[in-house]
């Protein structure tokens, strides 16, 4: 649910629809799409704060991230998944079961290997967001 002071706006899935959370008081519901990533860096509204949203993870990821701004915060909803963390030239895998959270440090190249299918939460800084392939 969105609000605003103490009014409930509506309700809505953080699959489709994110949540930034300004460095201020407010909190924004924001529609996404499959170019959402893509053009975040013409969202200036967006680049501060924080983005909350829910990714289903079904297979592997097919792409590298990585977030320069600020660290993220991964949350394991459901299924079984391993982060992958590309440090120092090295991968470091940090597998996480339901119920499990891990930090991935700003400017850390990252990716998950989906063991079981299911969904994660993200908390992160969405500026300057950067994808390469795998």
């Amino acid at each position: 649910m969105t609000a605003t002071g103490n009014e409930i706006k509506r309700t809505f899935d953080l699959v489709d629809t994110y949540v930034h959370l300004s460095d201020g008081p407010t909190a924004l519901a924001v529609e996404v799409d499959d170019d959402f990533w893509d053009k975040i860096e013409s969202r200036p509204e967006l680049h501060g704060g924080r983005l909350v949203g829910v990714f289903h993870n079904a297979a592997d990821w097919s792409v590298w991230e990585m977030h320069p701004a600020g660290d993220e915060v991964v949350c394991l909803l459901s299924g079984v998944v391993d982060v992958v963390l590309d440090e120092d030239g090295g991968e470091r895998v940090v597998p996480l079961g339901a119920g499990d959270t891990c930090i991935v440090p700003r400017g850390v190249w990252h990716t998950a290997n989906v063991r079981t299918a299911g969904d994660t939460l993200h908390i992160t800084r969405g500026a300057g967001t950067q994808h390469r392939g795998r």
